[in-house]
């Protein structure tokens, strides 16, 4: 750890840009190309995510109709009822085998889709970097454009091959288990997600934070491999050598290295103490539950809710939490990720300064001679402090260039 320690930010790389509405839809675009393929992804994902809340509520059936029922009756017959017992286990074993065989197809179809997405950007971003005019290259560092086309094209991978069906997945599941849980126990529900509208709030601040984060991550990594593209080619190693600057460039990679490491620390360290209060609120629910059942319970004088209802309800409670935390966590993935989009579309909207006009005609013989008339040539203002060599005999800026050369 350097002198500053691991978490030295300069205040002036925070971004605080909000999330643009037109980067989400742009980001949504790029899937259009395959809408048939999400829409299949889709149908998989609602029917897995259906078929995944029958197995708690035949939890309910199997404990109270199957197992145990009132003095010892089971649907007409002394408990345990065995032929029902053999139906409902039956179905629950059914079940899983056949949602895993459509999770294999689900995978195979959601990789190929999201793989497919960033091959397209790639392919995008490198086309069109392909028609810059020289000027940008000359005025950009290639570890820059670098970064752009690999690093933050590379960033954004799992988030579109994994989050997309990740969510959808995930709503499904969570609408799905809120009814299944409601009809259960009404009661019980708005126990277990009583503060779910402050862990909602929470993950938003959260996502914010890693955003901004992320973005300082990836232009570090951009410094860091314009350093070593500068210092570690040929021409590079050579001035190193020849002017003595091994330990300013050490040092200079140095730093930008520590930078790294405090954002990806930072990176790794916001909001995690945020899960950790979600994690332990869902692991001390269950126990809640078991109470207010035996207060009601103890009130009532009956048995109000019977062990099949609570078995399968704290059954639903795990398939709930799993899927909310994921969300949670979800979240602030894709607001982290938005800030590599960000970049990646800034590079796709650079302007062509070099265009054909409306009425060129595509030409592939070319034969005559080039003419050069009223040409003119000067260097840019150079940025302030910079010397500049005494003026020589050569021709001044945007003096006329009279020649001419024949092909």
């Amino acid at each position: 750890m350097g002198r500053h320690g691991f978490f030295r930010v300069p205040p002036a790389d925070e971004d605080r840009r909000k999330v643009d509405r037109a980067t989400v839809r742009r980001v949504v675009g790029t899937f259009r190309p395959y809408k048939g393929k999400v829409g299949l992804v889709g149908l998989m994902i609602g029917v897995t995510s259906g078929l995944g809340v029958i197995n708690p509520l035949m939890i309910v059936l199997v404990f109270d109709r199957a197992l145990f029922g009132p003095n010892g009756v089971c649907q007409g017959q002394p408990c345990p009822n065995l032929p029902l017992l053999y139906l409902y286990v039956a179905i629950m074993i059914a079940v899983p085998i056949v949602t895993s065989i459509i999770g294999i197809g689900q995978t195979y179809v959601t990789n190929l889709v999201g793989l497919n997405v960033m091959q397209d950007l790639r392919n995008r971003l490198y086309q069109h970097l392909q028609a810059m005019q020289l000027r940008f290259f000359t005025t950009t560092r290639t570890g820059e454009i670098q970064s752009r086309l690999a690093n933050d094209v590379g960033g954004v991978q799992s988030v579109v091959t994994d989050t997309a069906s990740t969510v959808l997945s995930n709503v499904v599941t969570i609408i799905s288990t809120i009814v299944a849980m409601i009809l259960i126990s009404i009661p019980l529900t708005i126990l277990s997600l009583l503060l779910m509208p402050l862990f909602l709030w929470l993950t938003v601040k959260v996502g914010r934070a890693r955003r901004e984060v992320a973005t300082n991550t990836q232009r570090t990594l951009a410094d860091m491999t314009t350093i070593t593209e500068e210092t570690l080619s040929v021409s590079g190693i050579l001035l190193s050598k020849a002017f003595g600057r091994q330990r300013f460039e050490i040092d200079r990679f140095k730093g930008e290295n520590e930078r790294l490491t405090g954002f990806l620390l930072r990176q790794t360290m916001i909001g995690r103490s945020f899960f950790a209060l979600v994690g332990t609120f869902f692991s001390i629910t269950p126990a809640l539950v078991y109470l207010v059942a035996g207060w009601v319970n103890s009130n009532r004088g009956s048995t109000v809710i019977a062990a099949g209802m609570l078995v399968g309800f704290t059954t639903l409670q795990s398939r709930l939490f799993f899927p909310i935390g994921s969300m949670l966590q979800v979240s602030t993935e894709v607001q982290s990720s938005l800030a590599l989009f960000d970049r990646i579309f800034e590079y796709l909207d650079l302007p062509h300064e070099i265009r054909d006009a409306p009425d060129a005609v595509s030409v592939e013989n070319v034969a005559g001679h080039v003419r050069l008339r009223d040409v003119r040539f000067r260097y840019e203002d150079p940025p302030d402090g910079v010397p500049i060599s005494p003026p020589g005999p050569a021709l001044g800026d945007d003096e006329p260039i009279p020649r001419e050369w024949t092909l």
